[in-house]
């Protein structure tokens, strides 16, 4: 059953359209891969995702309901917006922890935060089980160590393991990755992918942006590829990857012959 429907998504930046008629779903419990060029609009499309962008045009239902509809004026409001944004976790390229704060500390900021505008003061209380789920969520990506460290002291496969845990903290209804390994030296891909693989076998429903193309053969149920903002091809990652039938993923494809 498809948990989340995209519909007609596109999107212009100064006249220059970035994003063209997207649409696809996602089934509870998969894993959706979307792969294609820099400047293909990948990272774009996970961003109208997250409402870091607004689609200019478009539809997207999450479980049925209504998420966001690019003609209806009173789901544009900010508040309305940071709403809806939780239901989507966000794991960037770049790691994007705050180097003031220690690895836990970025873990349960966001949910702080969140509490205390429930509560308008955190108690003691939800400050302990907050930190608590915190030091749980380190655990489970091999950090229960490090949970006292600040960034600098953190290898960048750490960092984007302490950001995994970070944007599940908040138990979103779909984890997205942007290219979670550009920014890590080949040694460390390795262990933010058996994360993510972890994740995949525990079903949850994820989106990732990558280029790691034997990793989303093996870890996607779903393959989209992109180019010029567009959705070329998408299906199983067996016929997308291993069998393309279009000529621009068969091109895109061929520069990772070694890697099929």
């Amino acid at each position: 059953m498809a948990i989340l429907d995209v519909e007609g998504f596109s999107k212009s930046f100064a006249g220059i359209q970035v994003l063209r008629d997207i649409s696809f779903s996602l089934d509870e419990g998969r894993a959706l891969a979307i792969i294609g060029s820099s400047g293909s609009g990948k990272t774009t499309l996970l961003r109208c995702l997250n409402f870091l962008e607004r689609p200019d045009s478009g539809i997207m239902r999450l479980r049925g309901q209504v998420l966001f509809d690019a003609q209806d004026a009173s789901m544009q409001s900010e508040q309305e917006i940071r709403k809806r944004r939780l239901n989507f976790g966000m794991v960037f390229q770049s790691f994007n922890l705050f180097p003031q704060y220690t690895a836990l500390e970025n873990v349960t900021l966001a949910s702080e935060l969140l509490a205390k505008e429930r509560e308008r003061k955190l108690s003691p209380a939800s400050r302990r089980a907050i930190a608590e789920r915190g030091r749980e969520l380190l655990d489970r990506m091999g950090l229960a160590q490090k949970a006292e460290n600040y960034p600098h002291q953190l290898s960048g496969g750490q960092q984007q393991r302490v950001a995994i845990a970070r944007a599940l903290m908040l138990n979103p209804t779909v984890l997205c990755f942007d290219e979670p390994t550009s920014a890590l030296d080949p040694e460390l891909t390795g262990e933010v992918l058996r994360v993510i693989r972890g994740l995949a076998e525990q079903n949850t429903t994820m989106i990732i942006v990558t280029h790691e193309m034997a990793f989303a053969r093996d870890v996607a149920d779903r393959v989209l590829f992109m180019d010029e903002g567009m959705i070329v091809e998408e299906g199983p990652p067996q016929q997308v990857i291993l069998s393309p039938r279009e000529e621009r993923t068969k091109q895109f494809l061929a520069r990772f012959s070694g890697d099929r």
